[in-house]
Protein backbone atom coordinates (compact mmCIF):
# COMPACT_ATOMS: atom_id res chain seq x y z
CA UNK A 1 0.00 0.00 0.00
CA UNK A 2 1.40 3.29 -1.51
CA UNK A 3 0.43 6.17 1.73
CA UNK A 4 0.71 9.88 1.65
CA UNK A 5 0.65 12.19 4.47
CA UNK A 6 -0.43 15.65 4.15
CA UNK A 7 0.05 17.40 7.71
CA UNK A 8 1.24 20.96 7.91
CA UNK A 9 2.65 20.14 11.98
CA UNK A 10 5.44 17.95 11.33
CA UNK A 11 5.06 16.72 15.13
CA UNK A 12 1.61 15.40 14.29
CA UNK A 13 2.89 13.96 10.85
CA UNK A 14 5.51 11.87 12.48
CA UNK A 15 3.27 10.92 15.17
CA UNK A 16 0.77 9.90 12.87
CA UNK A 17 3.33 7.75 10.88
CA UNK A 18 4.29 5.92 14.04
CA UNK A 19 0.99 4.76 14.32
CA UNK A 20 0.90 3.36 10.98
CA UNK A 21 3.83 1.86 11.17
CA UNK A 22 2.46 -0.25 14.31
CA UNK A 23 -0.54 -1.25 11.90
CA UNK A 24 2.46 -2.43 9.19
CA UNK A 25 1.72 0.26 6.90
CA UNK A 26 4.48 2.51 5.70
CA UNK A 27 3.98 6.54 4.99
CA UNK A 28 7.04 7.64 3.83
CA UNK A 29 6.19 10.41 1.90
CA UNK A 30 5.10 13.31 4.17
CA UNK A 31 3.87 17.04 2.79
CA UNK A 32 3.20 19.67 4.91
CA UNK A 33 1.56 22.76 2.52
CA UNK A 34 -0.97 23.32 -0.53
CA UNK A 35 2.01 24.43 -2.72
CA UNK A 36 3.83 21.32 -1.76
CA UNK A 37 1.16 18.99 -2.57
CA UNK A 38 0.69 20.60 -6.27
CA UNK A 39 3.95 20.67 -6.93
CA UNK A 40 4.49 16.80 -5.85
CA UNK A 41 1.65 15.23 -7.28
CA UNK A 42 2.52 17.11 -11.11
CA UNK A 43 5.39 15.19 -10.94
CA UNK A 44 5.24 11.64 -9.01
CA UNK A 45 2.41 8.79 -8.78
CA UNK A 46 -0.42 9.58 -7.00
CA UNK A 47 -0.56 7.01 -3.74
CA UNK A 48 -2.96 4.51 -2.82
CA UNK A 49 -4.31 6.62 0.30
CA UNK A 50 -3.94 9.67 1.74
CA UNK A 51 -4.10 10.93 5.27
CA UNK A 52 -5.40 14.85 4.71
CA UNK A 53 -5.26 17.38 7.33
CA UNK A 54 -8.02 19.95 6.20
CA UNK A 55 -6.62 23.01 6.98
CA UNK A 56 -2.49 23.54 5.87
CA UNK A 57 -0.37 26.92 6.73
CA UNK A 58 -1.24 28.16 3.09
CA UNK A 59 -4.51 27.21 3.19
CA UNK A 60 -7.20 24.55 3.01
CA UNK A 61 -6.44 21.01 1.71
CA UNK A 62 -9.45 21.37 -0.64
CA UNK A 63 -7.47 23.77 -2.91
CA UNK A 64 -5.22 20.80 -4.15
CA UNK A 65 -8.01 19.25 -6.36
CA UNK A 66 -9.27 22.33 -7.80
CA UNK A 67 -5.73 22.30 -9.84
CA UNK A 68 -4.63 18.74 -9.84
CA UNK A 69 -7.01 15.43 -10.38
CA UNK A 70 -6.12 12.90 -7.63
CA UNK A 71 -7.87 9.91 -7.65
CA UNK A 72 -6.28 8.34 -4.48
CA UNK A 73 -8.51 7.28 -1.51
CA UNK A 74 -8.57 9.84 1.53
CA UNK A 75 -9.01 9.76 4.58
CA UNK A 76 -9.25 12.93 6.43
CA UNK A 77 -7.46 14.47 10.00
CA UNK A 78 -9.30 16.92 11.15
CA UNK A 79 -9.56 19.20 13.94
CA UNK A 80 -13.30 20.50 12.67
CA UNK A 81 -16.33 20.61 14.50
CA UNK A 82 -19.31 17.95 14.00
CA UNK A 83 -20.42 20.59 10.80
CA UNK A 84 -17.71 19.72 8.82
CA UNK A 85 -18.14 15.34 9.74
CA UNK A 86 -21.59 15.39 8.64
CA UNK A 87 -20.67 16.10 4.94
CA UNK A 88 -18.02 14.02 5.39
CA UNK A 89 -20.34 10.68 6.05
CA UNK A 90 -22.82 11.73 3.30
CA UNK A 91 -20.01 11.57 1.01
CA UNK A 92 -18.77 8.21 2.50
CA UNK A 93 -15.26 9.57 3.10
CA UNK A 94 -14.01 8.31 6.45
CA UNK A 95 -12.27 10.56 8.90
CA UNK A 96 -9.73 10.93 12.11
CA UNK A 97 -10.79 13.80 14.27
CA UNK A 98 -7.32 14.82 16.05
CA UNK A 99 -5.90 14.10 18.12
CA UNK A 100 -5.94 10.93 16.17
CA UNK A 101 -6.52 7.10 18.63
CA UNK A 102 -4.77 4.37 17.63
CA UNK A 103 -8.02 2.40 17.47
CA UNK A 104 -9.93 4.65 15.34
CA UNK A 105 -6.64 4.58 13.01
CA UNK A 106 -6.96 0.98 12.82
CA UNK A 107 -10.41 1.21 12.41
CA UNK A 108 -10.22 3.40 9.31
CA UNK A 109 -7.35 1.62 7.39
CA UNK A 110 -9.36 -1.27 7.56
CA UNK A 111 -12.21 0.59 6.40
CA UNK A 112 -10.11 1.55 3.48
CA UNK A 113 -8.75 -2.00 2.61
CA UNK A 114 -12.43 -2.84 2.80
CA UNK A 115 -13.31 -0.28 -0.19
CA UNK A 116 -10.21 -0.14 -1.96
CA UNK A 117 -11.85 -2.22 -5.07
CA UNK A 118 -12.44 -0.52 -7.86
CA UNK A 119 -16.12 -0.90 -7.43
CA UNK A 120 -16.59 0.61 -4.48
CA UNK A 121 -14.34 3.90 -5.30
CA UNK A 122 -15.62 6.88 -3.09
CA UNK A 123 -17.02 9.87 -5.37
CA UNK A 124 -15.47 13.14 -3.42
CA UNK A 125 -18.13 16.24 -3.66
CA UNK A 126 -15.40 18.74 -2.48
CA UNK A 127 -17.11 22.09 -2.96
CA UNK A 128 -20.08 20.52 -0.80
CA UNK A 129 -18.23 20.04 1.89
CA UNK A 130 -16.34 23.37 1.36
CA UNK A 131 -19.51 24.98 1.72
CA UNK A 132 -20.54 23.11 4.83
CA UNK A 133 -17.27 24.36 6.52
CA UNK A 134 -17.81 27.89 5.54
CA UNK A 135 -21.70 28.18 5.92
CA UNK A 136 -22.60 25.49 8.40
CA UNK A 137 -25.83 24.31 9.56
CA UNK A 138 -27.56 26.39 12.15
CA UNK A 139 -28.45 23.67 15.34
CA UNK A 140 -29.19 23.68 18.64
CA UNK A 141 -27.18 22.97 21.07
CA UNK A 142 -27.72 21.85 24.69
CA UNK A 143 -28.72 24.68 27.05
CA UNK A 144 -28.66 22.34 30.12
CA UNK A 145 -27.31 18.94 31.97
CA UNK A 146 -28.88 17.03 34.79
CA UNK A 147 -27.45 15.30 37.58
CA UNK A 148 -28.93 12.87 40.20
CA UNK A 149 -28.01 14.31 43.71
CA UNK A 150 -29.78 11.65 46.17
CA UNK A 151 -33.09 11.23 45.65
CA UNK A 152 -33.25 14.89 43.77
CA UNK A 153 -32.64 15.65 40.23
CA UNK A 154 -30.00 18.75 39.77
CA UNK A 155 -30.48 21.08 36.31
CA UNK A 156 -27.23 22.70 35.18
CA UNK A 157 -27.30 25.48 33.08
CA UNK A 158 -24.59 25.21 30.47
CA UNK A 159 -23.18 28.82 30.66
CA UNK A 160 -22.20 28.01 34.55
CA UNK A 161 -19.89 25.07 33.73
CA UNK A 162 -16.28 25.98 33.58
CA UNK A 163 -15.05 23.05 32.59
CA UNK A 164 -16.03 18.94 31.34
CA UNK A 165 -13.59 16.68 32.54
CA UNK A 166 -12.93 12.67 32.99
CA UNK A 167 -11.81 10.91 36.08
CA UNK A 168 -11.89 7.15 36.89
CA UNK A 169 -14.05 7.08 34.44
CA UNK A 170 -16.57 8.96 35.14
CA UNK A 171 -17.19 12.77 33.12
CA UNK A 172 -17.44 15.71 35.55
CA UNK A 173 -19.09 19.18 35.08
CA UNK A 174 -17.19 21.45 37.38
CA UNK A 175 -19.54 24.93 37.77
CA UNK A 176 -18.44 28.36 38.67
CA UNK A 177 -19.23 28.14 42.30
CA UNK A 178 -16.46 25.73 42.70
CA UNK A 179 -18.63 22.49 42.49
CA UNK A 180 -18.23 19.17 40.58
CA UNK A 181 -21.21 17.01 39.23
CA UNK A 182 -21.03 13.28 37.69
CA UNK A 183 -22.71 13.60 34.42
CA UNK A 184 -24.04 10.53 32.37
CA UNK A 185 -22.53 11.17 29.76
CA UNK A 186 -18.33 10.72 27.89
CA UNK A 187 -16.67 13.57 26.53
CA UNK A 188 -16.99 11.79 23.04
CA UNK A 189 -20.76 12.17 23.52
CA UNK A 190 -20.55 15.99 24.16
CA UNK A 191 -18.59 17.05 20.88
CA UNK A 192 -22.15 16.61 19.03
CA UNK A 193 -23.61 18.35 22.08
CA UNK A 194 -21.70 21.73 23.12
CA UNK A 195 -21.26 25.01 21.10
CA UNK A 196 -17.89 25.26 19.51
CA UNK A 197 -17.40 28.69 19.85
CA UNK A 198 -18.11 28.28 23.97
CA UNK A 199 -16.20 25.29 24.39
CA UNK A 200 -13.09 23.64 23.53
CA UNK A 201 -11.70 19.80 23.59
CA UNK A 202 -8.36 21.00 24.67
CA UNK A 203 -7.08 17.04 25.58
CA UNK A 204 -8.82 13.89 25.67
CA UNK A 205 -9.62 14.70 29.29
CA UNK A 206 -10.71 18.10 29.48
CA UNK A 207 -13.46 20.74 27.58
CA UNK A 208 -12.80 24.46 28.83
CA UNK A 209 -15.33 27.09 28.68
CA UNK A 210 -13.27 30.24 27.02
CA UNK A 211 -15.46 32.56 29.46
CA UNK A 212 -13.89 30.41 32.23
CA UNK A 213 -10.25 30.94 31.04
CA UNK A 214 -8.05 33.46 33.31
CA UNK A 215 -4.55 33.16 32.18
CA UNK A 216 -2.61 31.02 29.37
CA UNK A 217 0.90 29.83 30.05
CA UNK A 218 3.55 28.06 28.11
CA UNK A 219 4.12 24.82 29.23
CA UNK A 220 7.04 21.70 28.59
CA UNK A 221 6.97 20.41 25.33
CA UNK A 222 5.04 22.53 23.28
CA UNK A 223 2.08 22.59 25.68
CA UNK A 224 0.08 24.70 26.77
CA UNK A 225 -1.18 25.47 30.56
CA UNK A 226 -4.40 27.10 31.48
CA UNK A 227 -5.75 28.61 34.60
CA UNK A 228 -9.68 28.81 35.34
CA UNK A 229 -11.14 30.77 37.23
CA UNK A 230 -12.34 28.33 40.17
CA UNK A 231 -11.38 24.72 39.01
CA UNK A 232 -7.82 24.04 40.82
CA UNK A 233 -8.27 20.32 41.17
CA UNK A 234 -5.19 19.45 38.76
CA UNK A 235 -3.69 21.16 35.86
CA UNK A 236 -5.73 21.86 32.75
CA UNK A 237 -2.80 21.16 30.12
CA UNK A 238 -3.47 22.03 26.35
CA UNK A 239 -2.23 19.13 24.36
CA UNK A 240 0.54 19.98 21.91
CA UNK A 241 -1.47 18.10 19.04
CA UNK A 242 -4.45 20.79 20.04
CA UNK A 243 -2.46 24.03 20.25
CA UNK A 244 -2.49 25.22 16.78
CA UNK A 245 -6.67 24.89 16.77
CA UNK A 246 -7.03 26.02 19.91
CA UNK A 247 -5.35 29.61 19.27
CA UNK A 248 -7.12 29.50 16.36
CA UNK A 249 -10.30 29.21 18.67
CA UNK A 250 -9.50 31.99 20.63
CA UNK A 251 -9.54 34.20 17.94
Amino acid sequence: MNVLIIEDEKPSARRLQRMLTTLDVKAEQMIHSVAEAIEWFSNNPHPDLIFLDIQLSDGLSFEIFETVTVESAIIFTTAFDEYALQAFKLNSIDYLLKPIDAHELETAVKKYKNLKAPAKKVQLDFEDIKKLLVNPVEREYKKRFTTRIGQHIKMIPVDEIECFYSENKGTYAHTVDGRDYLLDTTLEQLEAELEPQAFFRISRKFYVNIKAIRDIISYTNSRLQLKLNSFKAQDVIVARERVKDFKVWLE
